[in-house]
């Protein structure tokens, strides 16, 4: 610990997480359903194709690593606590995710998605704290160790 003590400001950090995990959600389902708007997902209730989920997998992660940065930039100390506490809980949600639709079949895609969502949860949260540290300090090195 560096001995700088924080003030305690709860209901800005709720507010940081909050902002990261919304921010995550809007944009999902706002690819979503553009995605089905012109024809690239099928439409509700009608299965995907197993090769769809890539891209999903791929804007997620992208998305995971917004919302996560945003949690990190909105929060009132120790970004990069925030944005892995943002990782936890999409983790947690990954997990129950992955348990509710294993073995649910076809229409809830291959079993090989929701491990990646649960996979990538973490990596995301850190990349997007790193590039909320990289914007607060642009000579900062990239792999420099971070003090919680």
């Amino acid at each position: 610990m560096s001995g700088t003590n924080f003030p305690r400001r709860p209901l800005r950090s709720a507010a940081a997480l909050l902002s990261g995990f919304f921010t995550v959600v809007v944009l999902s389902l706002g690819a979503d359903i553009a995605l089905r708007a012109v024809g690239i997902f099928p439409q509700l209730g009608q299965p995907m194709a197993p090769t769809l989920f890539l891209p999903a997998t791929v804007y997620r992660t992208v998305f995971g690593v917004a919302g996560s940065y945003i949690t990190a930039r909105l929060a009132p100390h120790r970004p990069m606590q925030h944005a892995l506490a943002g990782g936890v809980v999409g983790l947690v949600l990954s997990i129950a995710g992955a348990v509710a639709t294993w073995n649910r079949g076809p229409d809830f895609g291959p079993h090989w998605y929701p491990l990646a969502l649960v996979a990538l949860a973490m990596p995301t949260a850190w990349v997007g704290g790193k590039l909320n540290a990289i914007t607060q300090a642009p000579n900062a090195p990239i792999l420099r160790a971070e003090k919680f």
